[in-house]
Order: structure tokens, then sequence, then C-alpha cells
């Protein structure tokens, strides 16, 4: 009696769940509630920030309004990048995330779970961050605070994005911080907020024109200066949203089970 050689069956690709990604997002979170400091991180530091910018500049309101709004959208995108890509690489120097993937989960789950626990904590951080500007340090918006809050939010799930992403390069939680010089430091000088791009050498004001924190600080200028919400607006924010979820399929795709 002879035997077949066994064949090996490839694994199926699993399909993005709602009941996974949730767990997911429940588990992070139930971790972050553990830990105060990254709390703490998250929703006060940018405040705080807000709230040093607004006396630096007590002498020259209108200085305050027009930097303010543009940093309104830039500390969260800052301070969700950090978080996020250092929590990550922290699930697989643990080997949590190699024990995750070989249960029913797969890569889409644990990114979109991520995005969802994360993007909970956005919504919160840049409510409180907005509400604080807007009403109790007097930032003066031409439009809705509404449209400032959306932009923030979006600015922060960039944040989470980026944060995902680059955690799949590092090797350790230092490695991960040093990435923020290469991603986010370029970006910041580039966006607008020290000069208008326009006025930037041309190769410069090129590169800033694919770079996604320009489009935040260019959605917020436009709620600081229009009463209506224009299509330059929805430009702006149609590309910050693009961005954040082509940055969430490529951390996706690069996700690795373990840190070499």
């Amino acid at each position: 009696m002879t035997t077949q050689p066994a064949t090996a069956t490839a694994t199926p690709v699993r399909a993005l769940s709602l009941s996974r990604t949730t767990a997911t997002a429940a588990r992070v979170l139930r971790q972050l509630r553990h830990d105060p400091r990254t709390i703490a991180l998250l929703l006060l530091i940018p405040c705080l920030m807000l709230v040093l910018l607004r006396y630096v500049f007590d002498g020259s309101p209108h200085t305050f309004d027009n930097i303010g709004a543009s940093l309104l959208g830039i500390f969260p995108l800052i301070t969700m990048f950090l978080v996020t890509s250092i929590a990550t690489l922290r699930e697989r120097t643990s080997g949590t995330l190699e024990r995750l993937l070989a249960m029913p989960l797969g890569k889409a789950d644990l990114i979109a779970g991520y995005a969802l626990a994360f993007g909970t904590l956005a919504i919160i951080q840049s409510a409180l961050a907005t509400g604080l500007a807007v009403w109790f340090l007097g930032l003066d918006v031409t439009g809705s605070p509404w449209l400032l809050l959306l932009v923030a939010l979006l600015d922060a799930l960039l944040g989470t994005a980026l944060g995902l992403f680059v955690s799949a390069f590092a090797a350790s939680e230092f490695q991960a911080v040093q990435f923020m010089p290469a991603v986010i430091f370029p970006q910041l000088l580039l966006c607008g907020l020290f000069t208008p791009r326009s006025e930037m050498h041309p190769v410069l004001e090129a590169i800033s024109d694919v770079l996604p924190m320009s489009y935040a600080v260019d959605g917020m200028n436009e709620v600081l200066h229009h009463t209506d919400m224009t299509a330059t607006f929805v430009r702006d924010i149609a590309i910050v949203a693009g961005c954040a979820l082509l940055v969430l399929a490529l951390g996706a795709a690069t996700l690795r089970r373990r840190t070499a």
C-alpha cells in the first residue's frame, strides 16, 4: 500500500472581519487604559502645547490665530505617530503580534483594529484640543469650529497610519522614535507653517505639494479665512484622508510577525 505524499496547503487570505477588528480595538484600548502616561501624552500634551503657544504670543493674538489653527492639526499628527509606532513595535518585540497572527486574525484585521482604537482616542484628543483653542484660548476662526475638528481628526488618523507603517521598519523603540526626523520634520518645515509654500524655492515647493501635512495646514487655513466650506477645503481633506487610507494599506502589506 502506497501513501500519497502530503501536500502543503496555502494559508487562505483572511478577509477583513468586523468582529475581529472590533475585538482587536477593544484589546488595545484595555491595554492603554492601564498606561496613564500614554493617555496623558495623547490627550494632554497637545492641549498644553496650545496653552503655551497662546501665552507665548500673548501680546499678538493675531499671530496665535494664524499659527494656532495650523498647529491644531499638526500636534495630533505628531503625538499619534509617536504613540502608534511605539505601541505597534512593542507588540512585535514582545511576541504578542506573532501569537495574534497565529489565530484567525488577518493583517488587515490587526491594522484596522489598531486604527479603530487609536482613531477613538484621536476623536477625544481632537475634540479636547479644538474646544480648548476655540472656546477657552480665543482662537478666532471665520469658519465653523466643527470643520477645524474634522481636519484635526483626519490629521490624527494620518499620524496613526504613518506610525503603523514605519513600525514595520524599526527594530527597537529607539529606532521608531528615530523615524520622526525622517517622516515628520521635513513635512513640518515644508507645510507652510513658517512661510507660505508659494515663496519657497521651486524644488521645495514641488516637494511640499506631495506631502500630506501641507494639505492639512491648507485645510486649517481655509477654515480660518472662509465662512463656508470651499472647494479647496474639500480637496485638502480628501487628500489627507486618501493618504491615511493608502498608508494603512501599506502598513497591512508590510506588517511582519516579529522584529528581526
